[in-house]
């Protein structure tokens, strides 16, 4: 059962109701009572207040928690549901063909973050996107949640779903380390690797990164404004990505009003053990890699000109994971570059494949960096 959005929600309501009904006691006792006019006054004022609050957190936590389960009721997820160490995880598959494309999203996504190019890039070849434990529709997981156990859970999840490979991993954001540390634990699977605006491991030791990492007190009060059901109160979570088709877009403006806080926390507290446990991975050989990169002219230009400047070095040193890499730079994109440019995505990763396939000429230009 969902702790935080079913067990805490009823929890605040049957709390809330009590605090009402003894609230509205202590008003109704003022009248008998022979207080001075200011003490009557004043906690006429203070029980009406904590009734106020009482009502609208009462409400808005099971107003919230009864709609996030009537939209999932009402648009069930696509895919399937395979188990992994006791626990639910879900992927989705589409199209078919040789190699299978392995979408893994970035750090606070889910596997809607992929909707916009799945659907074109599975007329190319089979496409899988998943949510890792405690994401999406996937189930939380005992322990850490570092890159050697999201791999060995992604590993578990495939071969349930008979993905068996020869994979291409795709990953995004921090899933550029977990595909890192999948491509070494799992070498005889992998036929590609594409990052997406990836992670380094050298980004969680760089001080202009780690200064940003969310702390403590955040988490507490992101869980609590999300258990609350402030986000939905406020309107402020409503608008999905755009470019997604209808079911899509009604499933990820829900997601966004149900904080994923325990994956969260937990992924970027094993963020610097991940880093570790990449540091060393790679070089991956005549690995076909390609590399895809945030316009950081666009970064540097918005205020941010030295994290820019060690994004760029970080990303250019990707292509040292291999003789066969090269990066394209996407003009104009930000981090999110498969909704950014998906165009680019669209174009370039059904001609990575083919080049595995074989069935297209090899790139002349390996090793080389190119805006497009």
């Amino acid at each position: 059962m969902d702790f935080d959005y079913v067990v805490l929600p009823a929890i605040i309501l049957t709390v809330g109701i009590l605090v009402i009904w003894l609230s509205i006691r202590r008003i109704r006792s003022l009248t008998t009572r022979k207080y001075r006019a200011w003490r009557s006054i004043s906690e006429r004022v203070a029980f009406s207040a904590v009734i106020l609050l009482a009502v609208v957190a009462a409400g808005s936590s099971t107003f919230n928690a009864i709609a996030l389960q009537a939209y999932r009721k009402a648009h069930p997820p696509q895919g399937a549901f395979y188990t992994v160490n006791g626990r639910q995880m879900y992927i989705h598959c589409t199209g078919s063909g040789s190699p299978t494309i392995v979408l893994d999203s970035g750090y606070g996504s889910d596997s809607l973050t992929w909707q916009i190019v799945q659907p074109e890039l599975s007329k190319t070849t089979r496409v899988c996107s998943f949510d890792r434990a405690g994401s999406g529709w996937s189930d939380p997981q005992p322990g850490l949640r570092d890159a050697d156990q999201i791999s060995q859970q992604l590993h578990d999840l495939l071969h349930q779903a008979q993905v068996n490979g020869p994979i291409v991993l795709m990953g995004h954001s921090i899933a550029g380390l977990y595909i890192r540390d999948y491509a070494t634990h799992y070498p005889a699977d992998i036929a590609g690797i594409v990052f997406v605006d990836g992670s380094s491991p050298s980004q969680f030791h760089n001080p202009l990164f780690t200064a940003e990492m969310v702390k403590g007190p955040t988490w507490l009060l992101y869980r609590a404004t999300s258990i609350l059901g402030i986000p939905r109160l406020l309107w402020i979570c409503s608008l999905s990505a755009p470019g997604l088709d209808a079911h899509a877009g009604l499933v990820d403006a829900e997601d966004r009003f149900r904080g994923h806080i325990g994956a969260l926390q937990t992924e970027m507290d094993s963020f610097p053990q991940s880093a570790d446990e990449t540091a060393q991975t790679g070089p991956y050989g005549a690995l076909p890699i390609l590399i895809f990169t945030q316009d950081t002219d666009k970064t540097s230009a918005e205020g941010e000109p030295n994290i820019a400047v060690a994004w760029r070095q970080m990303q250019e040193d990707l292509k040292k994971l291999s003789t066969r890499s090269r990066r394209i730079i996407a003009k104009g994109s930000g981090h999110y570059i498969h909704i950014d440019r998906a165009d680019l995505i669209e174009k370039e990763v059904p001609l990575f494949i083919q080049q595995i396939r074989g069935t297209a000429p090899q790139p002349s230009n390996y090793g080389s960096t190119t805006p497009e």
